[in-house]
């Protein structure tokens, strides 16, 4: 099940994915008063080149933290946007997906 989509912008990839107000954060595990918790997710790349997994097709740990009163993707998006070419404008999906060792699953796709 989808948990967001969003266009990236230039903070995302400097600072971090702040998640989107209407994300479906049900779908998320509860944070029991932590500040962080840790996502294992698998990432798949679409481009004009195909389709390919990162790094390698394993699951990649996303930590997800609160910040100045929103959830934001930190400790691991920051390799994803960088392993993957990321840039402002690129768009992000990120799902509830129970399968290949992972929980959730994010498609990234070129916005232009």
């Amino acid at each position: 099940m989808e948990i967001f989509t969003k266009q990236l912008t230039s903070i995302d990839i400097e600072r971090g994915l702040v998640l989107p107000n209407d994300s479906n954060l049900e779908l998320l595990p509860p944070f029991h008063g932590a500040r962080t918790i840790e996502l294992s997710t698998m990432v798949v790349v679409q481009s004009a080149a195909g389709i390919t997994t990162l790094p390698g097709g394993e699951p990649v740990t996303i930590h997800c933290s609160t910040r100045s009163g929103n959830l934001a993707f930190t400790r691991g998006w920051h390799d994803i946007a960088r392993c993957a070419g990321l840039g402002s404008g690129d768009i992000v999906t990120f799902y509830q997906d129970v399968n290949e060792g992972a929980q959730y699953k994010m498609i990234v796709r070129s916005g232009g």
